[in-house]
């Protein structure tokens, strides 16, 4: 096995016991970019200089026996985060030269622990996405199926993941862009409780909606990355400060006696038969670990999309207002006054789906039509977050499919946007209840595809998410492929 397919443990197992370096890791990893990077297009910027360097300097701290939680280990970065001295783009032309002047709290943390960054990860314009086809530098590949779409928004991280261009890496999710593009490249995305990561130095799409999250090669690995990036930051207004747990504690602990709840509303019409009977056989695993799983109901389920997409481009309306070629990012050249300075940098600035979402945003806040859309979508959230409420007084942990349908093809459904919203139908309730969930892979199709179940818990309950899906991927033993390439 090369050390680019390793996990995070089992590098820091043979940092101990001296059988490799953060140097030969990066070096492997960044050999596995050259031989790959070309089909999958995970990365907007590669940090190779620096990355090497930061080996360097990790061996020295693992030498003198200094190591942090994370020290030598490659981790890549959306690039919706901060970083200074390094751009930034959110995959938008608008912001395709900026360079911030400082890190995001979660880059500070990572550094602090130790990391070593390899790069920026390629991603749908301002996360505005299910497939990282939006992106102005163009679409990331699957690594299981070059001819299919990684997910998204943050595409771009798990199929580097997925392809050992890096370790681990971090994303972001604003209506499932950890949880889907996780289980359709076949690795583990947690989404952790709104206000559980700082989103200073993230770059809003949906202030109410985005949160933080890893990807890993597996469920220790994803509470690894939560005990570096999860904890109260003063800087950020919605940062909770909650006491943050060590979640390798959960990883040992066993379901038996779990009541897991099973929603009627997520065993659709329509769901791809292969992804229902993976499924379907996780509910068996659950059960054989010691979990009674019972039927429920989420019965404003059918009202998730409906009031994601009024809330989400209403933010993003707000939030994207700034990009106006003033400050910072791109500026139109050759206009008569700003208005028409506003118009040009905005038009060529922005691509098609996020211009899409800034009017329908725009619209849904308007004079006259505030109350009703925005203000009965955030009354519909309510009873949305009311129903996860309930069902976690009598439940332990949710389980349901992460999508609908495994990976489909590049190109597929760019010209339907409701069949591309409707990937995410599975994940949006999430972010509109503020509550924690986690992709983990469950099995593949006939075609080799990867599949994957989510697990859902209350309220800052990661913890025991991470005990649930350690125990379930333990038992499944679901076969570790890696994508031929």
């Amino acid at each position: 096995m090369e050390l680019y397919e390793l996990t995070i443990h089992e590098i820091q197992d043979k940092f101990l016991a001296g059988e490799t370096t953060s140097a030969e890791v990066t070096a492997s990893v960044f050999k596995r970019i050259d031989a790959v990077e070309k089909d999958v297009r995970a990365y907007i910027t590669l940090m190779r200089e620096t990355a090497l360097a930061e080996a360097e300097e990790a061996d020295g701290k693992i030498r003198r026996g200094e190591t942090g939680p994370l020290t030598g280990i490659p981790i890549a970065l959306k690039d919706i985060y901060c970083t200074k001295g390094v751009r930034t783009t959110c995959g938008s032309r608008i912001l395709s030269d900026f360079i911030p002047p400082y890190d995001a709290t979660v880059v500070e943390k990572l550094r602090a622990a130790g990391a070593v960054f390899t790069g920026k990860t390629n991603m749908d314009e301002f996360a505005m996405g299910s497939s990282t086809e939006t992106s102005c530098f163009g679409a990331t590949r699957n690594p299981w199926d070059l001819s299919r779409i990684p997910g998204g928004s943050s595409g771009g991280s798990a199929a580097a993941v997925a392809a050992g261009e890096c370790i681990a890496s971090l994303g972001s999710d604003t209506g499932g862009s950890i949880r889907q593009p996780a289980a359709l490249c076949g690795v583990v995305g947690l989404k952790p409780t709104y206000g559980r990561v700082s989103r200073y130095g993230l770059i809003a799409f949906a202030s109410s909606l985005d949160q933080i999250g890893p990807f890993t090669k597996d469920v220790e690995d994803a509470a690894i990355l939560m005990n570096v990036i999860a904890g109260y930051d003063p800087r950020e207004s919605t940062s909770v400060p909650e006491e943050v747990p060590d979640y390798r504690r959960f990883l040992a602990g066993g379901i038996e006696g779990w009541t897991v709840g099973i929603p009627k509303e997520y065993f659709i019409a329509g769901i791809d038969p292969e992804v229902e009977a993976a499924v379907r056989e996780a509910i068996k695993v659950v059960e054989a670990a010691g979990a009674r799983c019972v039927e429920i109901s989420l019965p404003h389920t059918q009202y998730c999309l409906a009031v994601y997409y009024i809330v989400a481009p209403a933010e993003a309306s707000s939030n994207l207002a700034r990009y106006d070629g003033v400050k910072y990012g791109f500026r139109a050249e050759e206009n008569r006054d700003l208005l028409e300075m506003y118009k040009k940098t905005r038009s060529a600035g922005f691509g098609a789906e996020v211009k899409r979402r800034i009017m329908i945003g725009t619209y849904a806040l308007s004079s006259g039509y505030y109350d009703a859309y925005y203000k009965k979508a955030s009354q519909v959230r309510s009873l949305i977050k009311r129903d996860f409420d309930l069902a976690f007084a009598d439940c332990d942990c949710i389980l349901t499919p992460t999508t609908p349908t495994p990976a489909f093809r590049v190109g597929e459904k760019t010209d339907d946007p409701m069949q591309m919203y409707l990937s995410d139908i599975f994940t949006i309730s999430t972010n509109l209840a503020g509550i924690p969930g986690i992709s983990v892979p469950c099995g593949f199709t006939a075609s080799g595809l990867p599949i994957g179940v989510q697990f859902l818990a209350g309220h800052f309950q990661e913890g025991r998410l991470i005990q649930i899906a350690s125990a379930y991927e333990k038992r499944a033993k679901i076969e570790r492929r890696r994508p031929t390439l």
